[in-house]
């Protein structure tokens, strides 16, 4: 009991509230009537945690005029929600790819990023049927990053083709100090998703955007 206590007062945000600022980084912004649906509880009660959350200044938001009654209030995330999230060890990585460039310079970086990717490629491959319908190797690909905090998911588009979103990035810090983790993302997913596919990046958090977005094309049918 004790040590959920401590839980609680480390993050500061309550079950329903955490809940309300994960809905709020998946689909963007959301007025009350929207979220309380999704989390079937009472219009009234979202708008009660909305405010408190504003308060605490994790959410802020924008009116939108409707076509009747009174404007809606849409609701989206501040920049301090962030800290809301999984960072994996946001802090550490930072420290560690500095130090890295320090010790052995942009080569020796981009070598020990080289690595990783590769031994990232391998975890996946173990775990991704490679010879596997392209919609069932994107399904797999999204429970390993979402076991790493990504927030991910697929959507499959009228034309064919797939979007692969991640609504959250845990190494984003590390990511704006070195792109050239963006870059070995994009290698990972070219090589579990095989020949034959391409991939493009439409969003980009990194960037300013708020989730990141990859458009996946195919021959298959």
């Amino acid at each position: 009991m004790k040590k959920r206590g401590a839980i609680r007062k480390k993050s500061g945000v309550v079950p329903n509230r955490q809940a309300i600022l994960r809905l709020l980084k998946q689909q963007g912004p959301s007025d009350s009537e929207t979220l309380a649906a999704q989390l079937d509880i009472s219009a009234m009660a979202v708008r009660q945690h909305l405010y408190a959350l504003h308060t605490q200044r994790l959410v802020t938001y924008q009116e939108e005029q409707r076509p009747i009654g009174r404007p809606a209030k849409m609701w989206c995330r501040t920049p301090a929600a962030e800290s809301h999230f999984p960072d994996a060890h946001a802090g550490l990585s930072v420290n560690l790819l500095n130090a890295a460039e320090q010790t052995f310079g942009q080569e020796g970086v981009r070598r020990l990023v080289t690595r990783c990717a590769k031994q990232q490629i391998a975890d996946y491959r173990s775990r991704i049927l490679a010879r596997a319908p392209l919609q069932a190797r994107l399904g797999a690909l999204i429970s390993i990053r979402n076991e790493e905090g990504f927030m991910a998911e697929v959507q499959r588009q009228r034309d064919g083709s797939f979007l692969l979103i991640e609504n959250h990035c845990p190494i984003s810090a590390a990511a704006n100090v070195c792109p050239k983790l963006c870059d070995a993302e994009m290698e990972v997913f070219r090589a579990i998703l095989g020949e034959g596919v391409t991939i493009e990046r439409a969003e980009h958090i990194v960037a300013g955007a708020r989730r990141c977005v990859y458009r996946i094309r195919t021959g298959e049918p």
